[in-house]
């Protein structure tokens, strides 16, 4: 039994009989906690694309809306769920959990232009993925997407841990929906290429100098992905500290590094060489066949001074759309993603690989009312400050997992036509 589903999950055994693999998967959780991480690679799916119940007037919407073009309203229904009804949250977004008195925040939903914007509904989702696998590549704002969806899936079912060596690691998680044979994991890669901190001690939340190898992917990701058959890549905070850039091991330049005889180079170079690097490792990876979602820039909102410098992010209500001022920075971060993708995308399709862009900078400006501020207790407890980066639970980002499903159901709709 523990070689059959270690077949299973590395793509190298399947059965006729999909009930079967759900026995094989969920009878030997235990066994596979012997096995290596780097032996339990969940395999592009079997099952047929699912028969998408997608009524007439959705259909033409999932053609012709832009989904990302819109503004907030006001939504009586309120949240999908609470800190109550979902026990995944992690106390760093729980920012009910922590005191937060005002709930407005929780009374906004996105309105596209063209179309309406259906809720979510995780039986249509579980439909979507069943059989299937999904990985969210990045760093902490890509964790802080992912637990949203856990909440948003618990009013249909619950996973199991399967995390193996890195059970107590939040960065490196496996969930496994056994009634649904989905597999849903994240991968910590704040940089996505291979990063190396010059501090002996490791990462920290001091400014600590970082050495980017832009030509590099970090293996954490990219040699785990292969035969997932969903990939949501993202990345964005981290390039804000000081970076020395590397290209063919050799020292091509730096950002806010301070070094004498170093090339000064701009924080935008090393971002288009690492998501450069990590479009083509995807596109280069021979047995990958799944559809790759770019999430785009998530802004932050500091007032009134840095995260560092006493920041904060206290607003209770959304901005209106004269109201937003977008930072040219990170405009320009955005602008850079999206030529990056759009390269990707015209080059994926030479190999009959398919990309969607999940389109939240813009949108995300209107929400500064998100963040938990100081309504939430960070991972790392020595270190006091307001978080106006991540999002929370229940908040605004539940919205980003509304926008994936639909780019889901839009992208089985197409699959339908292509086969």
């Amino acid at each position: 039994m523990k070689f059959q589903a270690t077949q299973l999950l590395n793509g190298k055994y399947s059965s006729p009989n999909p009930s079967m693999k759900v026995f094989l998967l969920t009878s030997s959780l235990v066994l596979l906690t012997m096995v290596p991480l780097s032996l339990t690679r969940y395999s592009h799916s079997s099952y047929p694309n699912p028969k998408i119940n997608i009524s007439i007037s959705e259909s033409i919407e999932l053609e012709k809306c832009d989904i990302f073009s819109g503004n907030g309203v006001s939504d009586p229904k309120g949240p999908y769920y609470t800190n109550e009804t979902c026990h995944l949250i992690i106390d760093q977004q729980n920012c009910i959990k922590f005191g937060r008195p005002d709930t407005e925040f929780l009374k906004w939903r996105w309105k596209p232009d063209e179309c309406e914007l259906t809720r979510f509904n995780a039986t249509h989702f579980f439909e979507l993925v069943r059989g299937k696998s999904m990985a969210f590549v990045g760093d902490s704002v890509a964790r802080n997407q992912m637990q949203s969806l856990l909440c948003l899936l618990a009013g249909v079912a619950n996973p199991k841990d399967i995390s193996l060596n890195y059970t107590s690691n939040t960065n490196f998680k496996r969930w496994f929906y056994p009634e649904y044979s989905f597999l849903l994991a994240t991968f910590w890669s704040p940089y996505l290429v291979k990063a190396r901190d010059t501090d002996p001690n490791g990462h920290s939340y001091n400014v600590n100098l970082m050495n980017l190898h832009l030509d590099e992917v970090d293996t954490a990701w990219s040699a785990q992905i292969e035969n997932f058959d969903y990939v949501i890549i993202s990345a964005g905070q981290w390039f804000f500290r000081p970076l020395v850039f590397y290209e063919k091991g050799q020292v091509v330049g730096c950002s806010k590094c301070q070094l004498e005889k170093i090339v000064d180079r701009t924080i935008y170079y090393g971002y288009r060489k690492a998501f450069r690097t990590a479009f083509r490792t995807i596109r280069n990876l021979q047995a990958y066949k799944g559809v790759t979602f770019l999430r785009s820039f998530s802004p932050a909102h500091f007032e009134n001074g840095d995260w560092d410098k006493g920041g904060k992010c206290g607003r209770t209500k959304p901005l209106a759309k004269d109201e937003i001022r977008p930072d040219w920075y990170i405009m320009k971060l955005y602008l850079t993603q999206k030529e990056e993708y759009r390269a990707a995308e015209k080059e994926g399709k030479k190999r009959g690989l398919h990309f969607g862009l999940l389109d939240t900078t813009e949108i995300m400006f209107q929400r500064p009312d998100g963040h938990p501020n100081n309504y939430g207790q960070w991972l790392h407890k020595k270190v006091i400050v307001n978080d106006c980066v991540h999002w929370c639970l229940p908040g605004p980002i539940d919205t980003w997992n509304e926008f994936l499903l639909y780019l889901m159901k839009k992208e089985a709709r197409a699959s339908f036509r292509r086969n």
